[in-house]
């Protein structure tokens, strides 16, 4: 009798010995995200040509080159002439300082103006969402107002009427781009509010505000993610089209949009002016759409592992 409980005793212990805690959504899509090699080498070369502007005078420092400075004895210098690896434009000024310093500018705009648009479409679809009714019906009817309207014909209009600038840019495409993440956090909040652990919270006595910002927006952070490397990327190309229209930043301040909307005058004297700004916004808009996705596969529940 002792000898069938003490199998019965081992054979429990090893049930025990062989329990595996399930993992999180986060350690999931941490992961998927490590095995997705595509999605890897997008967020090393964004890291890299991140870090390079944003030590872009350091970097103009070691080649002791400038992004100002003149010299129109050496202008139309192509690519890996001496001192100038990248060659010069048309006013002698060096191109990878340029280059780099207008990085800074538009992944700054791109990122600055992504993270306000997110921040009113979070506050907007939260509480379109969470109240519903007349509420809802009148975001619901702006937005549908607003997007009836070209983009890029509203940009070029506020565009026109104020001074341009990196802070004029970051308001006009923060508070134009906001209507897609309302509509995103609208329609998760309708769905999250009615589940067991929002209406555990609600009777529990916890305010709309804490059920909002506590309960509900953490729980859709995953999406905010996707959404905020994906704006990015329209954002730099929306830069980039308003410089060529010439309604972007001005000269001689750089942005790679304004470099290449430049270049393009001086195209058959100076292809690198063309080639180099235009393969660094391709590039910077690809990785950031890979990243997106990527990440968007990663935090899908539906995708088996």
């Amino acid at each position: 009798m002792s000898t069938g409980n003490t199998k019965q005793i081992a054979s429990l212990d090893t049930q025990e010995e062989t329990f595996v805690p399930s993992l999180t959504m986060w350690q999931k899509a941490l992961q998927r995200i490590r095995r997705d090699r595509t999605t890897l080498t997008a967020m090393a070369v964004l890291l890299i040509l991140g870090l390079m502007t944003l030590f872009a005078p350091v970097i103009s420092d070691i080649f002791g080159v400038d992004p100002i400075e003149q010299n129109l004895r050496n202008n139309y210098a192509p690519m890996f002439t001496e001192g100038h690896i990248l060659g010069t434009d048309e006013l002698g000024r060096d191109q990878l300082s340029r280059l780099l310093y207008g990085g800074q500018i538009s992944l700054g705009i791109a990122f600055a103006a992504a993270i306000l648009s997110l921040g009113i479409g979070i506050f907007v679809g939260v509480f379109a969402g969470y109240y519903g009714g007349i509420l809802d019906d009148i975001i619901i009817w702006f937005i549908t107002t607003l997007n009836s309207i070209p983009s890029l014909f509203l940009l070029i209009i506020i565009s026109s009427l104020l001074s341009p600038g990196p802070f004029t840019l970051v308001l006009v495409f923060g508070l134009l781009g906001w209507t897609g993440t309302t509509r995103l956090v609208r329609g998760e909040t309708y769905s999250i509010k009615e589940r067991e652990y929002a209406i555990a919270a609600r009777a529990s006595g916890a305010s709309d505000i804490r059920l909002m910002f506590v309960h509900i927006v953490p729980n859709i952070f995953s999406l905010l993610i996707i959404t905020l490397s994906q704006a990015m990327g329209g954002l730099i190309l929306a830069e980039s089209a308003l410089s060529f229209l010439g309604f972007g930043i001005k000269a001689p301040l750089p942005t790679w949009g304004n470099m290449l909307s430049e270049g393009l005058d001086y195209l058959r004297r100076g292809p690198h002016l063309v080639v180099l700004p235009g393969l660094l916004i391709t590039i910077t808009v690809l990785c950031l759409y890979i990243i997106g996705d990527g990440l968007r596969d990663a935090f899908d529940p539906k995708i088996a592992d």
